[in-house]
């Protein structure tokens, strides 16, 4: 059964073993009802060609499947054309092939702006201010997102510019019904993460700086130190000053003996001098 309804990509099949359908139609259950309903071909054929099993394509035609559900026509689709089921028709070996249409695929559309109902678009103001009060770490992008606002009316009611300002009354978007609750707390957690990382990339920069002045403040501390003791070398008043004894039995040696030896003996008082006389006496001479 199962080599049965496996059939070749290229003959239009779908291989619904591995659950990969290369060419299904359009709603398969409805085309299957309605091949079976006015076609005369077989169960596998119509199973390869919808992507189903036979025993389901068997159920249909016994009425114990998708009771009272309406064919879908693949002819007026432009998915099979009348020679292709006629082909098949002939010989129970062959297999549908999906028909190429011309019509180009339209594109998908991106997702558009968020859906709120006349009813509650008068509450939108509430709850951005609600936002703005409650969760200031949310960015201006999430809270359109959560509120299906503009950035101009965030910052409106941010910066009370807004023209009905004076009768917002801050409510819950979750108690309005305009988000639901997990909405809500997957933005905060977004948020709060985003804020956490940026806090880590300011401490990283701060202990950067702050390593880089250490650097320059040691630097100077030294370049100080440094200048410091040569001043006091010159002026003659640093502690640091070596003193080199005098060679021994040099004359050096022999005037520092003379100056401890003066320094260290006390003085005795001297009488004063007598005062010369004037004018000066005359000696007289015989004569």
């Amino acid at each position: 059964m199962n080599e049965a309804r496996k059939s070749p990509p290229e003959l239009g099949g779908a291989d619904v073993s591995k659950g990969v359908f290369m060419n299904a139609p359009l709603m398969p259950k409805a085309t299957a009802v309605w091949l079976v309903e006015n076609t005369a071909l077989s169960f596998d054929q119509v199973a390869d060609f919808c992507g189903l099993h036979a025993l389901e394509v068997q159920a249909i035609a016994d009425e114990e499947v998708a009771i009272g559900m309406q064919g879908l026509d693949p002819i007026a689709n432009g998915q099979l054309t009348r020679e292709e089921i006629s082909r098949c028709e002939a010989n129970t070996v062959e297999r549908l092939k999906l028909s190429m249409s011309d019509i180009p695929i339209p594109e998908a559309r991106g997702k558009g702006p968020r859906y709120t109902p006349l009813s509650k678009r008068q509450d939108k103001p509430d709850a951005i201010a609600w936002l703005l009060r409650h969760y200031p770490e949310l960015s201006d992008a999430q809270v359109g997102r959560i509120i299906g606002t503009t950035k101009p009316t965030i910052n409106s009611i941010r910066d009370r510019s807004h023209w009905n300002t004076p009768n917002l009354r801050p409510r819950s978007p979750v108690e309005i019904g305009l988000c639901s609750m997990e909405e809500l707390e997957s933005n905060l957690d977004t948020a709060r993460a985003r804020a956490e990382r940026k806090a880590v990339r300011e401490r990283k920069a701060a202990e950067k700086e702050a390593r880089q002045n250490g650097d320059v403040m040691v630097v100077a501390k030294a370049t100080v130190e440094k200048v410091v003791p040569e001043a006091k070398i010159e002026d003659g008043a640093s502690s640091d000053t070596t003193v080199w004894a005098p060679v021994a039995g040099s004359e050096a040696a022999g005037l520092a003996a003379e100056a401890e030896a003066f320094v260290s003996t006390p003085t005795e008082e001297s009488e004063p001098a007598a005062k010369p006389e004037w004018p000066p006496k005359v000696e007289e001479t015989d004569g």
